[in-house]
């Protein structure tokens, strides 16, 4: 759980660093397949062989996404954005190969993040992170998001008919494209631009059933809630949503290696299979043969170990359940407005005043004097703003790895109490 700086102190992970350690750090079997396979081969071209781990990874990685993805295949990157960049061209590709070359736009959502380079940026909501570029990146549309602590609609029957609201938007886009929509990528729990919001119910199923009947792939972005993080083996399978395209990376080595992938359905398989025969993509370090040995090994070691259980907070006994009571214990806070997530992922959102849900001025820079003060008490936590509208609205992303005691989570609320007081003060 912990990690040291280069003046010796050390700090409790509870961001997972980026939400990307899931299995605890300096677990010496992960750096043993590693060295292992270096020392065995250090790297190929994919364009000239494939490698045993990869294709023994692939299959396992195939299992652990379900039945959904039976007789799918895996594509191997180094990273998240890498990985949507991947998957944007493989929807592409699907639509061309089956006929209907005209479909090219991809929806998503406003206040969304599915990466950093020029394709992710497109498709991401966030806008700090994308005004920069706006004129150097391809836009489509963007629809509005669940955020039900700040919903645009009614939310009094628990949210279920602004879901439905919602995902009438990603309809409409649908619509509005005549005929040039090729996917909808979502993440299926928010990740640090919103701070872990959960979908309401029936909102994921209806977006799916439109997809569907549209012809539009549904590409779910697990970058961040994949490999057991919510607890389950991805957060779709939460609502029994099945996606023609999986995107996964960050929990998918645990930090151990640069490493992504992309998860796609027979469907999608089968059409490139069939017709030009090959995916018209490539990076160089796709499934580079370390990496993959260390992924195989997360993966087997997540499983060896209960992990996805242990993060499963709507099961009583677990860590998960009892970190959630904690932090929902918070809440007597003057400017703790909201806690939420699912899992091992979790939300915390920091407001001026309750009653109104009035968020702090920017400038204030609430979020990171909180996170900085949680670092000086030995703390790591995730701050983020612009959660309201891109530039106000202050949260806390918690992302722990799933290895922490119980012990330890109830520590590290209580550190966090401390520096919320502490920028109160402040």
């Amino acid at each position: 759980m912990y990690v040291w700086d280069g003046d010796g102190k050390r700090y409790l992970d509870f961001s997972g660093s980026a939400a990307v350690n899931f299995i605890g750090h300096g677990v010496s079997e992960i750096a043993a397949a590693m060295a292992e396979q270096a020392g065995k081969l250090e790297f190929v071209h994919t364009s000239q062989f494939t490698t045993a781990v990869a294709e023994e990874y692939a299959e396992e990685l195939l299992a652990f996404a379900g039945e959904n993805f039976r007789d799918g295949s895996v594509y191997f990157t180094s990273g998240g954005s890498e990985s949507i960049e991947t998957a944007l061209k493989l929807a592409r590709q699907y639509h061309v190969e089956i006929g209907e070359t005209q479909r090219y736009q991809v929806i998503s959502r406003k206040q969304s993040y599915h990466g950093a380079t020029f394709g992710a940026l497109s498709v991401s909501g966030n806008k700090k992170r994308r005004e920069m570029y706006l004129q150097m990146v391809k836009e489509f549309a963007h629809v509005g998001v669940p955020y039900c602590y700040r919903c645009a609609f009614d939310c009094t029957d628990g949210c279920f008919n602004c879901g439905q609201q919602y995902a009438s938007e990603v309809e409409q886009a649908i619509e509005a494209s005549q005929g040039e929509a090729a996917a909808f990528v979502f993440e299926p729990v928010s990740g640090a631009t919103l701070g872990a919001v959960v979908p309401p119910p029936g909102y994921l199923e209806k977006v799916a059933d439109v997809c569907r009947r549209h012809g539009v792939l549904l590409i779910a972005d697990e970058v961040m809630t994949g490999m057991g993080r919510t607890g389950r083996n991805f957060a779709v399978d939460h609502w029994g949503v099945a996606p023609d395209i999986l995107v996964t990376a960050k929990g998918l080595s645990s930090g151990y290696a640069p490493l992504g992938a992309v998860i796609a359905s027979k469907k999608v398989v089968d059409a490139i299979a069939k017709g030009s025969g090959a995916f018209l993509h490539g990076f160089t370090y796709n499934a580079h043969p370390v990496s993959v040995a260390a992924g195989q090994a997360v993966l087997r070691y997540l499983i060896a170990h209960g992990l996805v259980r242990a993060a499963n907070s709507q099961e009583s006994g677990t860590l998960a359940h009892a970190l959630r009571q904690a932090l929902d214990g918070l809440l007597d806070l003057p400017v703790v407005g909201d806690v939420r997530g699912v899992g091992l992922l979790l939300g915390v959102e920091l407001v001026a005043d309750k009653k109104t849900k009035q968020p702090f001025a920017p400038e204030k820079n609430f979020a990171p004097r909180v996170g900085q003060a949680a670092a000086e008490q030995g703390l790591l936590v995730y701050p983020m703003q612009g959660s309201v509208d891109g530039v106000s609205g202050d949260h806390l992303l918690l992302a722990p790895p799933a290895v922490m005691s119980q012990e330890q989570a109830s520590w590290a609320v209580d550190r966090l109490r401390a520096a919320i007081e502490t920028a109160m003060l402040s």
